[in-house]
């Protein structure tokens, strides 16, 4: 796990190296806030390395927020690290700024040949919710307009690449209006906004997705404190990773504790998730976990794996 005695961590995303290292980027705020609900305006991206996913080394912060006035000078949010074909490492993260009180939302860039020392891409963000399909900031409708979170995939024909983060459709019941947002790209640098890739399912928002193929299935993993039960990480289906996602065909995937997983694969190249420890008695937690084995089942969705087996939840043993 990776827990710093003097930072919160929350919120995760990962990039393998050259040499078959880890490097773990996350968001971190200073635990001398007191208040972790005060963390969010605080927020800078950290960086850790590990061979295992299981110890970590701790490296110089990755991006923290502009010195200037800026779109992204109060805080930097969560993002994904991807490598361009010319070998450059580029890393898409949100940003918000104090002149909006951090309510608006944008999608950055910054850039690495090494992983370790990074560098904006410009001056301005690269990505905007676009109002012929996504809500934009309407405080009687949400708190905040919802354009965050970004990841970033090749498309798996070669045609370019796909952004898919955290979005809200302009239209329907406002506590229910969270769509997964959608943007395309030829090169990594210009992007087109395009429709969502999935419809709303009576979710306020859909947290930190991240698409992959897991056991043979294309799934979406997000998830949400606002939403229609309690629980709060799902993983919908979908035809292919570029979807679209059955959100209201969405299953949970248990655990008391745990938000925002990333799935990764394991050192044994199985998959596992890992995510950041939120509430634990009532108290915050901010650290990191361990991966976690799982795997995926047609009807139970993401499920536990076991070293001995398999733990299966109730529907799984009934399929």
């Amino acid at each position: 796990m990776l827990r710093l005695p003097d930072h919160w961590v929350w919120d995760s995303w990962y990039a393998r190296d050259d040499d078959g290292a880890w490097h773990a980027f996350f968001l971190r705020a200073s635990r001398a806030l007191l208040d972790p609900n005060r963390r969010h305006h605080r927020a800078t991206i950290g960086h850790a390395v590990s061979t295992d996913l299981r110890s970590w080394r701790l490296l110089p912060d990755a991006l923290v927020a502009a010195d200037s006035a800026s779109w992204d000078d109060l805080a930097v949010w969560t993002g994904c690290t991807v490598r361009n074909p010319d070998g450059r490492w580029y890393m898409f993260y949100t940003g918000v700024s104090r002149a909006e009180r951090g309510l608006v939302q944008r999608i950055g860039l910054a850039t690495s040949d090494d992983l370790v020392t990074w560098h904006r891409h410009g001056t301005q963000p690269l990505v905007e919710a676009d109002p012929t399909w996504y809500e934009l900031l309407d405080p009687t409708a949400w708190y905040e307009q919802a354009w965050r979170d970004p990841w970033v995939f090749p498309d798996p024909a070669g045609d370019g690449w796909h952004m898919v983060l955290t979005a809200r459709a302009d239209l329907g019941p406002a506590a229910g209006r969270g769509v997964i947002g959608h943007a395309t790209s030829r090169d990594l640098l210009h992007w087109t906004v395009q429709p969502p890739v999935s419809a709303p399912a009576g979710f306020g928002h859909l947290e930190v997705p991240q698409v992959a193929v897991v056991d043979g299935r294309p799934i979406l993993l997000f998830c949400t404190n606002a939403g229609p039960s309690e629980h709060r990480i799902w993983a919908a289906p979908g035809p292919d990773v570029t979807g679209p996602w059955e959100v209201g065909a969405a299953r949970p995937y248990a655990h008391p504790h745990l938000y925002a997983p990333r799935l990764v694969t394991d050192v044994d190249g199985a998959w596992s998730v890992i995510g950041f420890l939120d509430h634990v008695d009532g108290a915050f937690v901010g650290e990191l976990s361990d991966p976690l084995p799982v795997r995926y089942h047609p009807a139970a969705g993401l499920v536990a794996r076991t070293p001995g087996g398999l733990a299966l939840s109730m529907s799984d043993r009934q399929a």
